[in-house]
């Protein structure tokens, strides 16, 4: 009985220094950190394992080598760029970009994400659509094609585009695929065999070191971009795989939004892909190369900023975007998701929108993918229904896009969810648009989408069963760490 009473209060002892170690030497956010403390004293010593794997703080370290990527005079640009919005003298093509000149410098600033003006793009809502695009895209490459999604996966879609894929790497055509290693867990290299005997390289982004174990499996790159012969880039919420077609009966119709762009800033999305595959490779490093940036007339006259943001930023880099752009509204704010489970401060600002009589409107699904954080969903729209803002619950399938949309004059589009994994765990990318036709599309898509959802009311909320309540209130707990 000795042996069992000294062994708990080493245990406790040694979770008391765990506890400490969280505390002291991470100095994360207070929610994160009572969060997992609350993990851990409830599973202890176990608690520390799950710590280790998950809560890893990778702010501090320097994972992308701008050093190669400086010679297309992408340091000049920005220096360039900064010092005319300091003095008042940078043009804007639009006018209507001019107004959100603040939310521009920041993002230019603390992202290197130049402004360019002369772009064009395709608003891709449907699977079927965006992928006969691509696959057309890439029959008719001539120089290069890099591909980089969160999943890959090997049915129907995936054989098709891999098919695509190596018959241009046959013609000489140099091709690069790159995925995420948990995202993808379930993929076999032995599937890109022909397209590497075919000369086509590909990557593991954050690979398993070890067999069975992978202590940064918790960062995952959930950025999906292809660019083709620097001139054609794509971005957004699709992956690779079936289910993205709307052929999973479990989720049925995959509504999502991703963007096809051309002009100055395919340059950008370029340059994202290259960073990160040379942080994944270590035999085929991408170094400068006027072939991947290649001279383009103007496509069209769209503003745009390409940011990102991961672990390894100091800023939390498009989250603050949404919070400036939801604190500059001054009739609406329109945000699709399929995760709602924001920080403090990002739900401060909807608050407030709502709370100062603007239209706040959110859009989710109305079936989960993972449990826990469907919950935590819930438990969130629950806190904004009391400000006065809509909440609709998409009917059609399993909505999937990551938008938002102010005043129908600004909006951004990309990988990052609302929700504390894309904002401070993922690697991810949005295209920020300054542009009234295209964000007066996006938000016309919102209201279309508006007919096959059904309007959550804060009277309805009330009456969910107890059941519920505790799992709502468990997950909202945990949802810094979700």
């Amino acid at each position: 009985m000795d042996v069992i009473s000294v062994l708990i209060s080493f245990l406790f002892f040694i979770n008391f220094i765990f506890a400490g170690i969280i505390i002291f030497l991470e100095r994360r956010d207070a929610t994160s950190t009572w969060a997992w403390l609350m993990v851990l004293f409830f599973i202890p010593f176990l608690g520390f394992i799950l710590y280790l794997v998950f809560g890893q703080n990778m702010s501090r370290k320097r994972l992308f080598d701008w050093e190669d990527i400086k010679k297309i005079g992408i340091e000049d640009l920005i220096k360039e760029q900064i010092e005319s919005l300091r003095d008042q003298r940078f043009h804007f093509s639009d006018p209507d970009s001019r107004e959100y000149r603040d939310l521009i410098y920041m993002q230019l600033v603390n992202n290197d994400a130049l402004l360019t003006q002369d772009n064009e793009v395709d608003l891709f809502t449907d699977g079927k659509e965006k992928f006969d695009q691509l696959i057309n895209d890439i029959e008719n490459a001539k120089d290069h094609i890099h591909l980089q999604y969160y999943i890959f996966r090997f049915d129907n879609l995936g054989s098709r585009l891999l098919q695509a894929l190596t018959k241009k790497a046959k013609e000489g055509v140099k091709v690069r695929v790159l995925y995420d290693e948990m995202g993808s867990r379930s993929l076999s290299k032995k599937v890109f065999r022909s397209l590497k005997e075919a000369g086509g390289e590909v990557e593991i982004f954050f690979p398993k070191r070890i067999p069975f174990i992978n202590l940064r499996l918790n960062y995952r790159n959930h950025r999906k971009l292809v660019i083709i012969d620097g001139k054609i880039g794509y971005v957004g919420g699709f992956n690779v795989g079936d289910e993205y077609l709307g052929l999973n009966p479990k989720f049925g119709y995959w509504r999502d939004t991703h963007l096809r762009m051309r002009g100055q800033g395919v340059k950008a999305i370029q340059t994202r892909f290259i960073l990160d595959w040379n942080q994944a490779t270590h035999h085929h490093y991408i170094h400068y190369d006027e072939r991947y940036f290649p001279f383009m007339e103007a496509a069209g006259d769209m503003a745009a900023q390409i940011v990102s943001s991961g672990p390894d930023s100091e800023w939390e880099q498009i989250k603050n975007g949404y919070i400036k752009m939801i604190t500059s509204t001054k009739e609406s704010v329109y945000i699709q998701t399929p995760y709602f489970i924001p920080d403090q401060s990002l739900m401060d600002a909807l608050r407030i929108a709502a709370l100062s009589g603007k239209d706040v409107r959110i859009m989710i699904p109305n079936k989960p993918d993972h449990p826990f954080v469907y919950w935590a969903t819930l438990s969130h729209i629950g806190d904004l229904l009391k400000t006065g803002a809509r909440v609709f619950i998409y009917e059609n399938g399993f909505i999937h896009a990551k938008t938002i949309v102010v005043d129908g004059k600004v909006g951004s589009v990309g990988t990052a969810n609302i929700d504390v994994r894309s904002f401070r765990l993922n690697f991810e990318v949005n295209v920020f648009l300054y542009h009234r036709p295209t964000v007066e599309r996006l938000a016309l898509i919102f209201e279309q989408d508006m007919e096959h959802s059904r309007e959550l009311t804060f009277t309805e909320y009330k009456k969910r069963s107890l059941w519920i309540r505790f799992k709502e209130s468990i997950s909202h707990l945990l949802s810094p760490i979700l």
